[in-house]
């Protein structure tokens, strides 16, 4: 019978005893005639041994779960036991109503690794409650911004606390969000309040802040809340810019897709950081961004870059020029927030001047009147130097290969793909192979897919440096959410950069254009 029912744990030979042993039982059924304890097994106390108990896990699965949760903090629902190498939503659906993700049984009950530690022998680990701030205690897994407040509020009406036990006197706080947070702080009265002004938060580091760190003073920075302890960023260390290559004048092109760019994502000082930095570091004069949901986030990273309210771009030891930008009028495509922007950002001060831009209406929608496809935005730039030519949209759409032209985007799978056939036939060539990978995540940091590119026309071979690179270092920041945790990435596409000659002659080089596609560019019934 007990197979049937799905039950997992031993049943008591009495079964009034709900107390033998150190688990529960529970069944998959309502038994009328006897008692029956329904608690469920917390995923985020539960020892591995306890884990193993759950069908179909393992001791690898079960070691794959602790260790999934001791790097996120801990899961917040049970949904999320599916993210674990070796579980995934058919597993999960099997155990789904044997888990949860909080305490509903006193001390005395819980596993061993959520047993409280006696306050003498608690290390001075974590954040001091009776010294943080507001913007400290945010940082805690656990506590939202209600009791953070009550936090505040009791320690200011009735001083100190002078055990962590304490905090359950504050209101919302209870014992089971107790034990979720008590290795997260710790309580040492001798230390006299904070008085730093930095923003509300310290570093942990006795060294001096680098030059990249962030300038918490500004009142144009837009904090998230709950952000970390530790604010220093740290920038690659680059050489200083000469805009030359092989003793020539060159210019570097960019393409970045930043994943759903909000201007609340703009505003996020990390984000703002990696991309500003990340144009000065690498010498980029001209930036297609794709994936923007709001047409004023491009904006952002143009003041940060003109004004620069940030520590990092304050103290860039070298010009940082004079930025603008342009976004389409009209989306360019979709993202999962719904359609997304194309945008151009160029550094007006190295020459480069913008002649226009327009976007390539696509000729197939579906059945809303809503295009199937993302569709090109192009922009003609005219380099430092170079005759103006009149552009040709029509003749550059239907004939790429005469003209000189730089498509580059964010295009969804590989170059050896069939899907680009039609940019092949038209004389263009990728710069990046497949078996350079342009996603990162800090899980990865190394990528696994090449989705970006840039492809050229093959009048502008002959002006191509034969440098191009995917930039993979200082693309993360402590201000940036990763998952439940903080120093993610601005992006999880990487920044592709080609080089080109500049200051050659006018029949060397005339005036490129050059497009920015989020996805495919054409589909195949259309070639």
């Amino acid at each position: 019978m007990g197979g049937n029912l799905g039950c997992h744990r031993s049943i008591p030979r009495d079964p009034t005893d709900l107390s033998c042993g150190k688990r529960k039982f529970s069944a998959a059924c309502n038994f009328s005639n006897i008692l029956v304890n329904h608690e469920r097994l917390n995923i985020n106390t539960a020892t591995e041994e306890e884990l193993m108990t759950l069908p179909g896990v393992n001791r690898s699965v079960a070691q794959n779960i602790v260790e999934y949760r001791d790097c996120i903090g801990g899961f917040k629902k049970v949904e999320d036991l599916a993210l674990v190498s070796g579980v995934g939503a058919t597993k999960l659906e099997a155990i789904k109503l044997e888990i949860c993700v909080s305490s509903r049984t006193n001390s005395s009950q819980h596993s061993p690794s959520s047993l409280r530690r006696d306050v003498e022998h608690q290390p001075c680990t974590g954040i001091n409650i009776n010294t943080a701030t507001a913007a400290q205690l945010m940082s805690i897994r656990g506590l939202t911004e209600k009791i953070v407040r009550n936090i505040v509020a009791y320690r200011a009406e009735y001083g100190p606390f002078r055990s962590i036990e304490d905090l359950v006197r504050v209101s919302h706080v209870n014992s089971s969000l107790l034990d979720k947070i008590r290795f997260q702080v710790y309580v040492e009265r001798s230390r006299t309040p904070s008085t730093n002004t930095n923003g509300g938060l310290t570093g942990t580091t006795k060294s001096q802040p680098s030059p990249t760190s962030f300038s918490l003073k500004s009142d144009d920075l837009d904090l998230p809340p709950g952000g970390p302890a530790q604010i220093i960023s740290m920038r690659p260390n680059v050489d200083p810019p000469l805009g030359l290559r092989d003793g020539k004048p060159a210019v570097r092109l960019a393409t970045w897709s930043l994943q759903g760019c909000s201007c609340e994502k703009a505003n996020n000082p990390g984000v703002r950081e990696v991309v500003c930095m990340t144009l000065l570091e690498n010498e980029i004069k001209i930036l297609a961004v794709q994936d923007l949901v709001e047409r004023e986030a491009l904006d952002k990273f143009c003041v940060e870059l003109n004004q620069g309210t940030l520590a990092s771009v304050q103290t860039w030891k070298w010009p940082r020029g004079v930025w603008k930008s342009i976004v389409s009028e009209k989306p360019t495509g979709h993202s999962s927030k719904g359609v997304s922007y194309s945008g151009f950002l160029w550094d007006s001060s190295s020459g480069i001047d913008l002649k226009d831009a327009v976007v390539l209406d696509h000729p197939v929608v579906n059945g809303n009147g809503n295009h199937a496809h993302p569709q090109l935005y192009l922009a003609h730039f005219l380099p430092p130097s170079c005759r103006e030519l009149e552009p040709d949209p029509a003749a550059m759409a239907s004939s790429v290969g005469e003209k000189e032209l730089v498509v580059l985007g964010h295009f969804g799978s590989s170059p050896q793909s069939s899907e680009f056939d039609v940019l092949r036939k038209e004389k263009l060539c990728p710069l990046i192979l497949s078996s350079q990978f342009t996603n990162i995540s800090t899980r990865c940091p190394q990528g696994t897919l090449c989705l970006d590119n840039i492809w050229i026309s093959r009048s502008l071979k002959k002006i191509y440096s034969g440098h191009c690179m995917v930039v993979r270092e200082g693309l993360t920041n402590p201000w940036i959410p990763d998952n439940w945790s903080w120093g993610g990435v601005a992006s999880d596409h990487c920044p592709v950069v080609a080089e080109f000659y500049i200051n050659l002659s006018s029949k060397d080089m005339s005036r490129p254009a050059m497009a920015a596609v989020d996805r495919d560019m054409m589909p195949k019934h259309e070639r």
